[in-house]
């Protein structure tokens, strides 16, 4: 969920609490990226609010293209962003995905346009936001390069990839409170299993940012890349390039692993990291991975 960016805002980050008083006022140039693709990248002229292109030849990367809007998460989008995500997941090309916004925002928040005027009977019989899970639902990996402000829906997006790698320019924050509303795309929930009780309070009760320090001081990123324009992106898909180099069929069970965590008790989630582990001898792959560990050579995995 969100709120627009103020002129004032933008150039005061202190103002950030405040920022669903306003509404953002910048037009930005459309055609302004914040990252270079490479030679293999080709841009997917069938969608309208994302950009897709293959930086590796093993990675798409997802831009999000509202550069007006400063990535505004509108419904349009949403389904957009799905099915491109769905549609890797079924690539077997595909080993890993990255999803960014600009250099200004990772995405500012959901668009208090779209929403402003819905009604209760509108909302709840329609699953307003429902279909924002469905990230959750991506076999594989999905790496977050967030610059700028990551801030409600934004940074409700960001918590649903697996990986979060943010700029020194990053900030986080869940001001719904501002609107009269609170988070609706699961910010409270996974705010509170990834930073704890007491923080997840501050973040959604006062509408507080927080700079990129203080979340990966919490725990909430993965880590904090060096300074520069794109160094994010390029960061994340370096990232991606070296994950699509494993087993993917490893990679899927690591994945669901790690997120059964959160749903199972230890005891419960240890036996059943131990039932995946097993499974994975029924793997060529495994076969393939131990057998090239023992003969002092690089795997040359078939995902089967």
């Amino acid at each position: 969920m969100a709120h627009y960016i103020s002129r004032a805002s933008l150039q005061n980050p202190l103002r950030l609490s405040n920022l669903a008083r306003t509404r953002w006022i910048i037009t930005f140039a459309t055609n302004t990226p914040h990252r270079k693709m490479s030679a293999s990248a080709s841009p997917n002229n069938n969608y309208e609010y994302i950009i897709t292109s293959r930086p590796e030849p093993n990675v798409l990367l997802i831009q999000l293209n509202r550069p007006k809007a400063l990535n505004a998460l509108c419904s349009p989008l949403f389904r957009e962003l799905n099915q491109a995500l769905k549609d890797a997941d079924k690539d077997d090309t595909v080993g890993a995905m990255v999803l960014t916004g600009s250099e200004r925002a990772f995405a500012a928040g959901a668009d208090i346009k779209e929403m402003k005027d819905k009604q209760f009977a509108d909302v709840y019989k329609n699953k307003f936001l429902e279909d924002w899970a469905d990230i959750t639902k991506i076999s594989k990996p999905i790496i977050a390069a967030v610059s700028g402000y990551a801030l409600g829906g934004g940074c409700e997006l960001a918590l649903m990839c697996d990986i979060i790698l943010a700029s020194p320019s990053a900030k986080f924050g869940q001001p719904e409170i501002n609107l009269g509303v609170i988070p609706g795309g699961g910010g409270s929930q996974r705010l509170a299993q990834v930073i704890g009780k007491s923080r997840a309070m501050e973040m959604v009760l006062t509408g507080r940012t927080i700079s990129a320090e203080e979340a990966d001081k919490w725990g909430m990123i993965s880590r904090i890349v060096g300074e520069g324009e794109g160094q994010v992106v390029k960061e994340a898909v370096a990232m991606a390039k070296e994950i699509s180099g494993k087993s993917q069929i490893a990679v899927q069970a690591g994945k669901e692993v790690v997120n059964e965590a959160y749903e199972m008790t230890l005891a419960e989630g240890l036996k059943y990291e131990r039932r995946i582990f097993h499974s994975l001898f029924a793997t060529n792959d495994q076969k393939e991975g131990m057998a090239a560990f023992a003969e002092k050579r690089k795997a040359n995995f078939t995902h089967s």
